[in-house]
């Protein structure tokens, strides 16, 4: 596993042209070597303890660009739930 950790601002376009400028948290690399996600936060804070919301997304390489989709499969997120929890424990 390898975990990219930086701190900077991204721009996503949507599929409707919109653009939004997000913070970059980090990055996750898959254990099979082909399936990256990136963690962002759009500055939200959530709840009493006013907790930062963070949003992930599959990275996929769609010819000259990056796309993001969403992650929808239970074992995925179960799969990217133990890439978080390695970042937590080290």
């Amino acid at each position: 596993m390898h975990i990219l950790t930086t701190l900077n601002n991204i721009t996503i376009k949507n599929s409707d042209g919109t653009s939004l400028e997000v913070e970059l948290v980090t990055y996750l690399f898959g254990d099979d070597g082909q399936t990256n996600y990136v963690v962002y936060s759009k500055g939200e804070l959530n709840g009493a303890e006013k907790d930062e919301v963070i949003y992930i997304s599959r990275i996929k390489n769609d010819g000259d660009k990056l796309v993001l989709e969403e992650i929808v499969d239970d074992g995925e997120w179960a799969n990217v739930q133990i890439l978080l929890k390695r970042i937590a424990n080290a």
